[in-house]
């Protein structure tokens, strides 16, 4: 099994047009994204909250958490990030793709449009 890359747009939502470019590991499995905390600090990205994630190896951990714009091509979404310390991958999680309407293909490792529904009803 491959490993999928994408470079991606992350912005501060206070201040959207001011952008910095982050090449991430598109992890399907994680449900955040984690962009290292001095990219985060220098867009003006706040931690809003600390929560506790469980390692691989059966480790807690606590990181920071905070919200952030992602850009990609023609589409923009808004999602959690967690501010990744010394020794973090830099990931793109679930949460992030679903708000770029976008999947992972685990088989082709490609990026697949997610179909965009509401819950309304022609009237």
């Amino acid at each position: 099994m491959g490993l999928t890359f994408l470079e991606l747009e992350i912005a501060n939502p206070a201040n959207p047009a001011v952008t910095e470019k982050v090449d991430f590991l598109i992890d399907s499995g994680a449900i955040y994204s984690v962009v290292p905390a001095p990219v985060l600090e220098r867009l003006g990205i706040q931690p809003l909250a600390t929560q506790e994630f469980r390692l691989a190896n059966g480790t807690k951990v606590q990181r920071k958490k905070g919200m952030a714009v992602f850009k990609y091509g023609g589409r923009i979404g808004g999602a959690d990030v967690i501010f990744g310390e010394e020794g973090d991958s830099i990931l793109l999680g679930a949460f992030t793709l679903e708000a770029l309407g976008l999947s992972l293909d685990p088989l082709r490792r490609e990026l697949k449009q997610l179909p965009m529904l509401l819950g309304a009803f022609p009237r």
